[in-house]
């Protein structure tokens, strides 16, 4: 698909303090479906012996989001766009591999489990359908779509995690902590890696969701692009639902690049240096500790107890081993699955407009009102999932998560080909990238395959 770029100066990376943002997103991402519920949950059933996985998985998605990243900054603009300047078909594999994964509100249900056990509502549903009205109010009528989910997901993140830290530090033993550490070695309890009788499909789950997982890692370049990473101060940003109803603007899904001189380059490798620092320390750090430490918050309340394995039990239990501080712990945790719900159903929302709007061939539309639309049908089929029955909702993010670890799986080839065949040669991956790329790739293969069969 031949799609216009021009070609602008790469602009000066800023202080390191102003490009915090984006990795709060996409740790705000995996906080609701790996953080709180899948590990926690495969620790509570077999012990700590499975926690090297964290460190796996979200390595793994490290490397994946720096290479989206690295296309952003050189084309201030989606990946999506540059894979459908390769593939015109791709488009439309990503927005049904988006709402196939996604769709499915479990992390939305899971965060209304835990405050109606906090707050003794009415109902689960009930509970359920006022958390995604009050999401679609609060992505509408913010003043800009991307700052109003960048303050959202900063201000749980920096009072939830010191939060769950001060819990685990209080409540875990000595014993718990050396199973701790032999679990990161993946020595557990009479096993080696995995137990005997695992779910594979549930420890493929939690491995897809350490992490954004799933085409919400793509998402990554959505939020650099709007923050104005590199060429992506060049971009123009999604309003909110006021706006978009009246303006007529075309935004451009389209961005610009830089001519390849020396001032250009010394700028683009200082970026590289800056946001490589950034996600590092929010994404990977940050959402490592936490990870573990919830793991850890899990098995020290819960192992052993009777029915942990149904549904999400174990955080109930876990509330209740952690009186007096139960309901406060289970309002931190659902309005924390709640704001990861918030940010899947913006990132999904994003992904499948620009996606229609690439399959129909449009590089210039209403995306804000396209993207509301989508939004608000997003809502309305989670709110019909709830309200006909479901009620486990470990059941619906694992259902999810297989699918997501099947689009890893092909975006991570694609995202190798893209980087390394269609960037210009000095911007390209260097050796160990490319390394940890391939061990990404051949390891969720591994998993997947072995899952289906």
């Amino acid at each position: 698909m031949q799609l216009p770029l021009d070609q602008r100066d790469l602009p000066s990376p800023p202080k390191f303090r102003s490009l915090l943002g984006p990795s709060f997103i996409l740790l705000g991402l995996g906080l609701g479906s790996g953080e709180i519920i899948l590990w926690p949950y495969l620790s509570s059933n077999y012990g700590l012996g499975i926690i090297w996985g964290i460190v796996v998985g979200v390595t793994m998605q490290f490397f994946i989001n720096m290479e989206v990243e690295r296309y952003a900054l050189i084309y201030g603009e989606s990946i999506f766009v540059g894979f459908a300047r390769w593939l015109r078909w791709l488009p439309i594999w990503f927005a049904a591999s988006t709402f196939l994964g996604f769709g499915w509100p479990g992390i939305g249900l899971a965060g209304a489990t835990l405050l109606f056990h906090a707050t003794d509502a009415v109902s689960v549903k009930i509970v359920g359908v006022l958390v995604f009205v009050a999401i679609g109010a609060i992505l509408s009528f913010g003043k800009i779509l991307y700052k109003t989910v960048e303050t959202l997901q900063k201000t749980l993140v920096l009072f939830g995690t010191p939060f769950i830290l001060i819990l685990t530090f209080y409540f875990a033993s000595r014993a718990d902590w050396s199973a701790f550490f032999s679990g990161l070695m993946g020595f557990g309890t009479n096993y080696h890696f995995l137990p005997a009788g695992i779910s594979v499909a549930s420890f493929l789950a939690a491995l897809t969701y350490s992490g954004a997982g799933g085409n919400l890692n793509l998402a990554q370049s959505f939020y650099v692009r709007d923050k104005g990473y590199g060429m992506g101060a060049y971009s123009q940003k999604i309003g909110n639902l006021l706006t978009a109803a009246a303006d007529s603007t075309h935004i451009r899904l389209t961005g610009s690049t830089f001519p390849l001189t020396s001032a250009n380059l010394t700028k683009f490798f200082a970026w590289w240096k800056a946001v490589n620092l950034e996600h590092f320390f929010i994404f990977w750090l940050l959402g490592l500790v936490t990870m573990l430490m919830l793991s850890l918050l899990a098995y020290s309340t819960t192992h052993t107890l009777p029915g942990n394995s149904e549904g999400i039990n174990f955080v109930l239990n876990e509330a209740s081993a952690l009186a007096p501080l139960g309901t406060l712990f289970l309002l931190v945790t659902g309005l924390m699955l709640s704001a990861t719900q918030l940010t899947v159903l913006d990132s999904t929302s994003r992904i499948i407009t620009e996606n229609v709007l690439l399959t129909s061939g449009n590089h210039t539309a209403r995306v804000s009102k396209l993207y509301y639309t989508v939004l608000w049908l997003q809502i309305a089929f989670g709110i019909l999932v709830m309200l006909s029955g479901f009620t486990q909702p470990r059941e619906l993010i694992t259902l999810g998560a297989i699918i997501n670890a099947f689009s890893m799986f092909v975006y991570t080839g694609l995202i190798f080909y893209l980087n390394n065949f269609r960037l210009p040669h000095p911007l390209r991956p260097s050796l160990w990238r490319n390394l940890a790329l391939t061990a990404t790739f051949m390891f969720l293969s591994f998993f997947f395959f072995k899952t289906i069969l």
